[in-house]
């Protein structure tokens, strides 16, 4: 994407009334929205989380498929975002919102017990050892999730990296965690949710058709 563009789209995600970019030092302060995400939607449903969301598929994805519920896409690349973002304009999804900011502060965005559930969909699985620390579902991850998630909050993985999954299940049995459902091959496989198998993202799409399959994990941090 050439440079214009991706300055065209982080002006259009200026005029976006979907689109949330607090700065980092406004969030270390107190983030205004914290604890009040449900005041920002109008409604008291559930609010459900896709950290990394790139394009916002599974965000816009979900919210089409369950209007009952809030979901937020949270991710740093604004011109990336500004896809889901605008689809979800043109779609009159009011369901919808995206934070442009770093995942790491998620627990500085959200209050205790505001978030019903978590998505993460194909991280980087950052597979060298001195990369631990930036993998989303490390032990120090896990902690920030389980601040922000009601006690029967969910967490789901999904997928492409057998390392990410097989790192993940290791930590969380180490951990004791429960785990509600794991699959190392979705496709192939049965029982996984219709929301696992029904979305796909433009980089599954990708790693499917090389063969690569796709791996699943839902679980609590509680």
């Amino acid at each position: 994407m050439g440079s214009k563009n991706k300055l065209k789209r982080f002006k259009e995600n200026e005029t976006f009334s979907n689109v949330i970019q607090p700065n980092r030092e406004a969030v270390k302060e107190g983030f205004e929205k914290k604890g009040k995400w449900n005041d920002f939607f109008g409604n008291d449903n559930p609010i459900v989380l896709e950290l990394g969301c790139g394009k916002g598929e599974y965000t816009v994805g979900l919210a089409k498929q369950d209007p009952n519920k809030n979901f937020i896409g949270i991710d740093i690349k604004g011109a990336r975002l500004w896809r889901g973002a605008k689809t979800a304009l043109e779609d009159n999804l009011k369901n919808v919102a995206f934070l442009r900011t770093q995942i790491e502060l998620v627990d500085e965005l959200f209050d205790k017990d505001e978030v019903s559930e978590i998505w993460i969909t194909f991280p980087d699985p950052q597979i060298k050892y001195k990369r631990t620390k930036h993998r989303m579902t490390n032990e120090s991850f896990l902690a920030k999730y389980k601040k922000i998630l009601r006690p029967d909050g969910l967490m789901h993985l999904k997928t492409d990296s057998e390392f990410m999954h097989g790192y993940t299940l290791g930590l969380l049995h180490g951990l004791g965690l429960e785990i509600n459902y794991a699959n190392h091959d979705v496709y192939k496989n049965e029982g996984s949710p219709k929301e696992v198998l029904e979305l796909q993202t433009f980089y599954e799409k990708q790693y499917l058709e090389k063969g690569k399959p796709i791996t699943y994990i839902q679980f609590k941090v509680h």
